[in-house]
C-alpha cells in the first residue's frame, strides 16, 4: 500500500518555509508511449493484472469486476477509455486501485514507473486541443528535466457522468 501526502517546505527549525511553498506527488504510469500522473494520495494499492468477472451490457472501457478482500471493485481499462488502440496484457500491465469519495475502482494501465514530487511551478496548464480526451479532466502537464507528464484528475474523470461509475449524490 502506498501512502504519502503533499508536502509543506520546512526551514531547519521545521517551522513552514517563506511562501509555505506546496509540494505534490503523482504516481506515474503509462499508456502506450505517453506517461501520465495521478495524486497519490487517491492512490489505494497497485496490483498485477488478472482475470476480471464480465458484466453484461457494460461499456467496452469497463473490463468487469474484481472482488478485493470482500469488496466488489469496478475494473477500468484506461487504453480503451481513452481510445489508444488494442489492450494487451502482459507481465507489467498492472491495475491501481483508487479511493474515489466513498468508492474503491481499478484502472488497468500498461505499467507504473514511479512517484513524482513537482512543485508548482513545475505544472503547467494543458494546451486546449480537439481530441477524445476530455480536457476537463486534465490538471495540466507535469515536467521534471526531460521528462513530461500529462497529469489527470482522476477523481474528476472516474466520477464523472459518461463513466457512470459513482452515484452522483456522493
Amino acid at each position: 500500500m502506498i501512502q504519502s501526502a503533499g508536502v509543506t517546505t520546512k526551514n531547519a527549525s521545521g517551522e513552514p518555509a517563506d511562501g509555505d511553498i506546496t509540494r505534490h506527488e503523482f504516481l506515474a504510469f503509462t499508456l502506450g508511449s505517453e506517461e501520465y500522473g495521478i495524486d497519490i494520495l487517491k492512490v489505494q494499492e497497485i496490483r498485477g493484472y488478472e482475470a476480471v468477472t464480465r458484466i453484461a451490457n457494460a461499456p467496452e472501457f469497463l473490463k468487469g469486476v474484481i472482488n478485493l478482500r470482500g469488496i466488489i471493485v469496478p475494473i477500468v481499462d484506461m487504453r480503451i477509455k481513452f481510445n489508444l488502440g488494442t489492450p494487451t496484457y502482459d507481465q507489467l500491465t498492472v491495475v491501481i486501485i483508487l479511493n474515489i469519495g466513498t468508492r474503491v475502482v481499478g484502472m488497468v494501465v500498461d505499467s507504473v514507473s514511479d512517484v513524482m514530487t513537482l512543485m508548482p511551478e513545475q505544472v503547467r496548464p494543458a494546451p486546449e486541443m480537439n481530441t477524445t480526451f476530455n480536457d476537463d479532466f486534465l490538471i495540466g502537464l507535469g515536467t521534471l528535466d526531460e521528462r513530461m507528464l500529462i497529469l489527470v484528475d482522476i477523481e474528476k474523470l472516474m466520477s464523472s457522468p459518461e463513466m457512470g461509475l459513482l452515484d452522483h449524490a456522493e
